[in-house]
C-alpha cells in the first residue's frame, strides 16, 4: 500500500461530501422553485395588486438563486476532484 493512497475511511468521507454537495444544490433548486411559485402567485392574484412589484422581485430572484446553487455545485465538485487527485498522486 502506498503512503499517500486513500483508505476506506477517506473514500467514504469523500462520498459523503459529494452527497452533501448534491443536497445543497437541491436546496438551492427548491428555493428557486419556491421563489418562482411565490412570485407568480403574487402577480396573478388580484388581491395583491398593490404589491405586484414584490411578485416580480421573487420571479427575478428565482434564476439568480438557481445560478448561485449551480455555480456552487460545480465549484465544490471541482474542488473535491482536485482534492482526490492530489491524494492519489
Amino acid at each position: 500500500m502506498k503512503a499517500n493512497e486513500l483508505i476506506l475511511r477517506d473514500t467514504l468521507a469523500i462520498e459523503r461530501t459529494k452527497l452533501a454537495n448534491e443536497r445543497t444544490f437541491l436546496a438551492y433548486f427548491r428555493s428557486s422553485i419556491f421563489f418562482l411559485g411565490t412570485g407568480l402567485s403574487i402577480i396573478h392574484i388580484n388581491f395583491f395588486q398593490e404589491v405586484n412589484y414584490l411578485g416580480w422581485f421573487f420571479v427575478a430572484m428565482s434564476p439568480l438563486v438557481f445560478g448561485i446553487g449551480f455555480y456552487r455545485l460545480i465549484s465544490v465538485r471541482k474542488g473535491i476532484r482536485q482534492m482526490v487527485e492530489s491524494a492519489d498522486n
